[in-house]
């Protein structure tokens, strides 16, 4: 959405990706023809490698453009950046190996050379990344290259909008103005404010407006069409976000339908092909981390019986994906008289009513008088949740995804359990990696709803390496 600003730095990067590709092709030659004694493959004269590469850098940069390596939305998002990087240059070395193939001429002096140009290329591209992204924030610092907004519209997208872009040097956008009612201006932010859109037109000029958001159409077509006429007059940016966040959360296609556009909403991105992924790389991993941890299983079975006598498992009835109900296995950390019945009524029957309604308004209790001591550690370590991978297996849970709730549960958020039940409950989530037992119940339910809202792959990447480092630090776990 920065328009013009953005095509120039994607046509900056697209330059230099290529320089960079050919001087790591360049140093993987240099490096086993020179500095490697060992007798090559083929004799490949360093003016005919290079008219090879020259050849094939078009299309390892067209492979990064198919991957979205030159699109807007991936310029902040590291851990992708990286991630598409790495494939990329993986499928650009393919590329020569093919090309080679196909033309029966030998580009490669010895296939050390394409190891080193896979690493180097790698290496070298996320380097330049990591460089340009630090000289665009210190740009945006100084106001080069930013997009200075008048922001217009009355709901509370206006707000969220105003306090996401308010950091210039990350977003690239400074907001100047806001058009709506007073309600709508963000705190702590120094913004024009108008109260009537028309008198912000006014001053698009003398403000140096260079973008238009708008998050709410007016009854009035005539309001509308005089935004967008201002905006097509000076021939700068004009964007429209649908105030309701609905509109912008899950997975929305637009299409065309008897001449109109028309925006299809999903709850949420999780369908089609990342499902599929999603559900093979549950299967995978889950059967890895069962045959890999099997001696842990066993010594905690042990372990239970001898610590803490009764069965070593406890079954609970949880809901999952479209509230179906699914048995939850974990290793028992209660002692063995408790969890047959919901733990509110199971405090009132030890007399302790602090700890029910401390339960009913959090779900959840600081200092469980249940729990054994070999349970305590269970749950302090996270291992009672070991056996859920099994669930993971059966098809039951994912490895990522919303916490499975109680049946009883489900009343306690009755608009909000059908969005977050569109997607599979998962072992870990966003909620256990952001302050896990620390969260309120409702700022819980608020990151699972993103979660489900919000789904990518590399989304459940990051949450799974966090959960390891939250297991690793203990952090808020009870």
């Amino acid at each position: 959405m920065l328009g013009r600003n953005s095509q120039y730095y994607s046509l900056l990067l697209l330059l230099v990706d290529a320089l960079v590709i050919i001087f790591a092709l360049s140093m993987a030659y240099v490096l086993r023809v020179e500095y490697d004694a060992r007798p090559l493959v083929s004799e490949v004269y360093a003016i005919e490698y290079i008219w090879g590469v020259i050849t094939i850098v078009p299309l390892w940069i067209a492979t990064f453009a198919l991957l979205g390596l030159y699109r807007m939305a991936i310029y902040d998002r590291r851990l992708q950046e990286w991630a598409r990087i790495a494939a990329g240059s993986f499928i650009g070395v393919l590329l020569i190996l093919g090309w080679e193939f196909i033309t029966g001429n030998s580009l490669l002096p010895a296939r050390l050379v394409a190891v080193y140009a896979l690493i180097g290329a790698f290496l070298l591209l996320v380097l330049e990344r990591e460089f340009f992204r630090w000289l665009r924030s210190r740009l945006f610092r100084y106001g080069i290259g930013t997009s200075r907004v008048l922001l217009v519209g009355s709901s509370s997208a206006v707000a969220d909008l105003a306090g996401n872009l308010a950091d210039t040097k990350k977003s690239g956008y400074e907001v100047v103005a806001i058009a709506g009612p007073k309600a709508v201006l963000p705190k702590n932010l120094n913004v024009l404010h108008y109260s009537q859109v028309e008198s912000a037109l006014k001053f698009i000029d003398s403000n140096h407006i260079t973008t238009i958001i708008q998050t709410d159409l007016y009854d009035d077509q005539a309001r509308n069409q005089k935004i967008l006429s201002a905006a097509q007059a000076r021939h700068i940016s004009y964007n429209f976000i649908p105030g309701e966040p609905e509109f912008y959360s899950g997975k929305n296609t637009v299409d065309v339908f008897l001449g109109y556009p028309m925006i299809s909403v999903s709850q949420t991105p999780l369908t089609g092909w990342g499902e599929i992924v999603k559900l093979i790389f549950d299967t995978v991993l889950s059967f890895i981390a069962i045959v890999l941890l099997s001696p842990v299983f066993l010594i905690l079975i042990i372990l239970q019986k001898i610590l803490n006598p009764g069965p070593i498992f406890y079954v609970s009835k949880r809901l999952s994906r479209f509230s179906e109900p699914v048995q939850l296995i974990k290793f028992r950390s209660m002692s063995a008289k408790y969890g047959k019945k919901d733990a509110a009524e199971e405090f009132r029957d030890m007399g302790r009513d602090d700890l029910a309604k401390e339960y009913e308004t959090n779900r959840k209790v600081a200092d469980d008088p249940r729990i054994t001591r070999f349970g305590k550690f269970l749950r302090d370590t996270s291992l009672d949740e070991l056996p859920q991978l099994f669930n993971v297996l059966k098809g039951d849970l994912s490895l990522v995804g919303p916490r499975p709730i109680l049946p009883q549960e489900a009343k306690f958020n009755k608009n909000k359990t059908a969005l977050l039940h569109s997607v599979k409950s998962g072992v870990t989530g966003l909620w256990q990696v952001s302050g896990r037992s620390n969260l309120s119940f409702e700022d819980r339910i608020e990151l699972e709803l993103f979660y489900a809202q919000n789904w990518s792959f590399w989304l459940d990447m990051k949450i799974l390496f966090k959960t390891i480092a939250v297991v690793v630090r203990k952090d808020g776990a009870k």
